[in-house]
């Protein structure tokens, strides 16, 4: 069993009831800060992502990895528990005395007729912070619907406005509505905690994948909100920016942004282009004749290699960049610079590299910045592995944090 780590939530602890993606991201996200976190798996065969595959590490059946499931649980400790089972639901009540924050992303009500509703919780444990994710909502005409985030991208317009035009809805290339639903979740149990410091109570954080992706609307909800026009999807460029985009040159592409009227006339500069023709010289006015501005533009770079034509914007000071594939990107010195990829040491496969935590932590020092950063991460657990260490604990056989809370509550806070 992994004990306290360093890090802004050292001595805070976890419950994961979460599987797939959005509850355990969240999850991720809070052993990534120094959480101790345990993931609660069905026995037998686990988080649903362990069968996600291929791709499997060690594909054989006996000891395989899923490389879904890797993604998305480092820094937490695993405990199989039946929750239909008494012996079972009696560990999970002794660990919720203890715990600070409880995951859970089961359909609305399930909890509940598992026996740990709010009111049960709450008498439990009047300070644990309980985070619950769903696909559409806990309330609502359509609050008890199955979430998959492909169905929630299209439900909440995100696909509407992804693809090469609006005939060609296209789902985000990750599970994008999962994975922000579990950083909004954590988000708000941060947040909760902080209120739990004034109050000395707990609460419930209730998100969803659809307000997740609503969340993320931008400047294309208040287009209808405030507007009234409805955005589409327009392929590679911006639709209320121009030039902005993905442009071809000679044998490949690269991407460029001109967001302000000086910028366009750096480029215009550049490649011999006039800034003040007809119908091009406002960002509005490009925006209304988008197409002619991306002939205009790769006509002039047509002769030119991408990495020729980032060598010019980059020295007249245009923003540009090219599309890198994932492994360029895993090997780029500069994602390398952010800590974004990290080495572990897992029980089964050995050291592994893994997709590392994208956030950094500063101090001051006497002779400037100390960075804080936690740099020692656990890798995604075995099913099961920390279970007998964790129920040792709980029976006071080992040392452990945190016991379960004490302190009288009166009024709203702890005394």
């Amino acid at each position: 069993m992994t004990g306290p780590q360093s890090g802004p939530l050292e001595g805070i602890l976890v419950v994961d009831l979460t599987r797939a993606l959005a509850g355990p991201h969240a999850g991720m996200m809070l052993g990534d800060l120094g959480a101790r976190v345990i993931k609660v798996e069905n026995p037998g065969s686990g988080d649903d992502t362990r069968g996600w595959g291929p791709p499997f590490v060690q594909p054989e059946a006996a000891g395989r990895e899923s490389t879904y499931f890797l993604s998305a649980n480092r820094n937490k400790e695993s405990i199989t528990l039946d929750l239909k089972d008494d012996a079972d639901k009696a560990v999970l009540t002794e660990l919720l005395r203890r715990a600070d924050v409880l995951l859970e992303n089961f359909r609305p009500g399930t909890l509940a007729r598992l026996g740990f509703g709010t009111d049960v919780l709450e008498a439990l444990n009047p300070r644990l912070v309980t985070l619950a994710i769903s696909g559409f909502g806990h309330d609502g005409p359509e609050g008890g619907r199955a979430g998959y985030d492909q169905i929630a991208q299209g439900e909440g317009g995100l696909m509407s406005l992804t693809g090469s035009g609006p005939d060609d809805p296209q789902r985000v290339g990750v599970p994008i509505g999962d994975l922000l639903a579990g950083m909004y979740g954590a988000y708000g149990v941060l947040a909760a905690l902080l209120e739990r410091e004034r109050t000395g109570r707990g609460q419930v954080v209730r998100t969803s994948l659809l307000a997740a992706i609503v969340g993320v609307h931008a400047f294309q909800g208040t287009a209808w909100t405030v507007a009234g026009k409805v955005g589409q999807a327009q392929g590679n460029h911006h639709p209320s920016i121009a030039p902005y985009g993905l442009f071809r040159c000679a044998g490949g592409s690269v991407q460029l942004s001109c967001g302000s009227e000086s910028l366009w006339r750096k480029l215009c500069a550049e490649f011999g282009l006039d800034p003040d023709a007809p119908g091009l010289a406002t960002n509005s006015e490009r925006v209304e004749r988008r197409q002619q501005v991306i002939e205009l533009l790769e006509a002039a770079f047509a002769d030119i290699s991408p990495g020729d034509l980032l060598a010019r914007l980059a020295s007249a000071g245009i923003p540009a960049g090219k599309v890198r594939t994932l492994d360029e990107v895993y090997g780029w010195d500069q994602t390398l610079s952010q800590g974004l990829l990290v080495e572990v040491e897992h029980e089964t496969l050995g050291r592994l590299s893994l997709p590392g935590p994208p956030l950094r932590f500063f101090a001051a020092g006497p002779d400037g910045e100390v960075e804080t950063t936690r740099r020692e991460h656990a890798a995604p657990p075995v099913l099961g592995s920390d279970g007998d260490a964790i129920r040792a604990w709980l029976s006071g056989g080992a040392d452990g944090f945190p016991q379960p809370a004490t302190d009288d509550v009166e009024d709203g806070h702890a005394t």
